[in-house]
């Protein structure tokens, strides 16, 4: 049994916080780059441009890479050896980002109460989700989730008739509807199977898997292919303005399910989707 202290998650949460609101992860970055380059609408090409300078900005002066620095996603594989000591894992999750967004000058959005709507003040609480794994490791992975691509997405519980067909039409049309909203070029992310909650978090988790990454499932991974091209067809282009370059990634989880049900969830990110990580 190997001890971690809830110190050291404390100074990784508060740390990812920061470089994950501060770095553009490198499959991003080069995708955005690969889209400029095979842009051929010019206004959308200088669109590009301009993102991948304020990138580019937010790196070299630590600066947010957008005025909305999100909820804090984190999502933590912890090793079934790992033994926490020294106090709630949570709080420590919590504490971590609260540091991060006060240390990191970032935006506070989270506010208490869905209804009463009064501003919690430091970003607190995190969104957080566990899985046990084997091994004595602790990855933890903060990804901050803006709410103008958040608000963007969309489940659906599709009958089993409705098949592939089905699936791919849904996934198309919530591409669609987002249109402009989510600051494209977007990322999406797609979970198929489970349960209703099942599904949604495999769209939030599909959302940190590198995007120059495939699944493993070759079904799966030509039906990404087909649908990011289905994307791109659309004209949306970046930030609405036209163009080919309507989206540069998409992620598909996959669960078993239910024989009467096939879920569908849709997380619509936008192409500041941030995400950093560390293993303890």
């Amino acid at each position: 049994m190997r001890e971690v202290h809830i110190k050291k998650i404390e100074e990784v949460v508060e740390k990812l916080c920061i470089e994950s609101n501060y770095n553009l992860s490198k499959d991003v970055f080069d995708a955005l780059n690969k889209a400029k380059e095979e842009e051929t609408w010019t206004l959308a090409g200088d669109i590009l441009d301009k993102i991948i300078v304020n990138a580019e900005i937010s790196k070299s002066e630590s600066m947010p890479i957008c005025q909305d620095t999100g909820m804090a996603c984190v999502f933590l594989e912890v090793g079934q050896d790992v033994h926490i000591v020294g106090g709630n894992l949570e709080d420590a999750i919590n504490e971590g980002v609260r540091r991060g967004y006060d240390k990191g000058y970032l935006r506070k959005s989270i506010v208490k109460d869905p209804i009463d709507r009064l501003n919690t003040k430091d970003n607190t609480p995190a969104i957080i989700h566990y899985e046990i794994v084997p091994g004595d490791k602790l990855k933890i992975t903060v990804a901050p989730k803006g709410f103008g691509s958040e608000n963007m997405s969309q489940i659906k519980m599709l009958k089993p008739s409705d098949g592939l067909k089905g699936v791919k039409d849904f996934i198309v049309k919530v591409v669609k509807d987002a249109g402009p909203n989510p600051c494209p070029p977007m990322i999406v992310g797609v979970g198929i199977g489970g349960t209703f909650e099942k599904a949604a978090y495999l769209s939030k988790k599909a959302l940190i898997r590198p995007i120059d990454s495939k699944n493993k499932n070759k079904f799966y991974a030509d039906l990404e292919e087909e649908l990011l091209l289905d994307f791109n067809r659309l004209g949306i282009g970046p930030q609405g303005f036209g163009g080919k370059t309507t989206a540069i990634g998409l992620n598909i989880e996959t669960y078993p399910t239910h024989i009467a049900g096939l879920p569908v969830a849709v997380n619509i990110s936008c192409h500041a989707t941030r995400h950093k990580e560390e293993i303890i």
